[in-house]
């Protein structure tokens, strides 16, 4: 049978795109059908926009460190032209990438993709067949059922925020709204965080995240947990949250942070028997459907693994090595290190902490980063790292707390995922002075 394209994607972000490319660049004939601005979310509204509004509150909290050695100024960020500037800045993205796929003869879409059968998508009324499919639709923002509901605003409405609201309220303690929160508060907002469970991001070390909270509250936010926001309604100078366990505030925004679920809707998954859950798209570890032709990738995807950008990347990766028949093995996932973007930075990578401690098979190695090096961490007393050591002295994990947390994080990943030993590292010469070179040191001292 002759098909319209050797590959059809549907969405055009990080799931996909990174396929787009590496089989056009081998000839292949390659279409992505986008019924939004190319490129997806991490590019227009999501990891783009809050790393960019994010930077500046980076430097406001690392400079305040440094008013005991005599260094003060005025360091407030102006939000509405900050705000200002990404609505100029990242709108520039989407051309870029759509010039791209034009020099490689991708042809881009545009319109709402639904399958009609294996080799069949309909896009806008308009039929397109393909040898293969992959669908990488992602997440959309979840919406609690409450009264009130049209009140409530998600992570795309608050990075596009011109003004911060004087009175501001999260419902949920997770990622979103711990960053969120964070910079809210610098600004001078009043701010409240509503969380269901007893503690803020359940998936990271509590340690950490008892350090994270408890600065954001001496800047002024306000904890409250065991609460299950039950309703929201309109008052004269703004709103009224109100929870199940009679909680009250008045505020002037709220932001639902409780979750985000996959857009497999009208997609055509149950007439091709294709298989979902509100986890999302069932795969095998080939990333193949039901239907084996059709492949999901990135956030749409059920699966246990952390859904990231770089994660969803690399599944568009594989893909294009499958279906090239480059790489016809199980998906192998490497160590996957995350990045929570508070103040200071929490990051994690491979065995977790609480996997760790009480295992035979596992050696937790404490570094209090900030108080021995305080001069190579910026004078950021409570930087701290932990290690995982398993029997062959290998380093399987770790956890870091510190504003470089970021770029800490992924050279312990490598070291992971190379099985770096302390001998490899001896025979290695880094730069110093530096956050790097005295967590190198570290590593090494630990897996002796």
């Amino acid at each position: 049978m002759t098909f319209d394209y050797d590959i059809v994607f549907i969405g055009s972000g990080h799931a996909n795109w990174h396929a787009a490319v590496t089989l056009a660049k081998v000839g292949k004939k390659v279409a992505i059908v986008e019924k939004d601005v190319t490129a997806g979310t991490c590019t227009n509204y999501g990891c783009n926009a809050k790393f960019l509004l994010d930077s500046p509150f980076e430097f406001v909290d690392a400079l305040s460190r440094y008013e005991k050695a005599g260094i003060t100024g005025n360091t407030e960020v102006n939000w509405q032209e900050l705000m200002a500037f990404k609505k100029a800045e990242i709108p520039t993205y989407a051309p870029l990438m759509e010039g791209m796929f034009k020099q490689l003869n991708i042809d881009l879409l545009k319109g709402y993709g639904k399958l009609l059968d294996a080799h069949t998508v309909d896009v806008d009324d308009t039929q397109v067949t393909a040898d293969y499919i992959v669908l990488g639709t992602g997440q959309r923002s979840a919406r609690l059922a409450i009264q009130g509901q049209e009140f409530l605003h998600d992570s795309r409405e608050f990075l596009d925020l011109d003004v911060m609201p004087k009175r501001i309220t999260f419902i949920g303690a997770g990622i979103i709204s711990m960053e969120f929160a964070t910079m809210a508060a610098k600004l001078g907002s009043e701010v409240h965080v509503i969380e269901y469970a007893d503690r803020a991001l359940a998936a990271y070390p509590e340690n950490y995240v008892d350090t994270v909270v408890a600065k954001m509250a001496a800047e002024g936010v306000h904890f409250h947990f065991n609460q299950a926001v039950q309703k929201v309604e309109s008052i004269d100078d703004g709103l009224r949250v109100t929870t199940a366990q009679e909680l009250i505030l008045e505020t002037e925004y709220v932001l639902d942070a409780t979750g985000r679920i996959p857009n497999v809707e009208n997609l055509g998954l149950e007439e091709l028997g294709i298989e979902y859950n509100r986890s999302g798209i069932v795969v095998n570890q080939h990333l193949q459907t039901a239907v084996p032709n059709i492949f999901a990738s990135g956030d749409v995807v059920d699966k246990t693994i952390p859904r990231l950008t770089p994660t969803a990347s690399f599944e568009s990766d594989y893909i294009a090595a499958f279906i090239l028949g480059i790489n016809t093995e199980a998906i192998a996932y490497p160590a996957i290190p995350n990045l929570v973007y508070t103040f200071p930075r929490i990051a994690q990578v491979g065995v977790t902490i609480d996997e760790a401690r009480g295992n035979d098979d596992y050696r937790v190695v404490e570094v209090p980063f900030g108080q021995q090096l305080k001069f190579q961490t910026k004078l950021e007393d409570e930087a701290h790292v932990t290690l995982i050591i398993n029997q062959k002295k290998e380093l399987v994990g770790a956890s870091f707390l510190g504003n470089e947390a970021g770029e800490m994080i992924n050279l312990l990943t490598l070291m992971i995922n190379q099985k770096v030993t302390a001998s490899d590292l001896s025979q290695m010469i880094f730069a110093f002075p530096g956050t790097s070179s005295g967590l190198i040191s570290a590593v090494k001292m630990a897996l002796l």
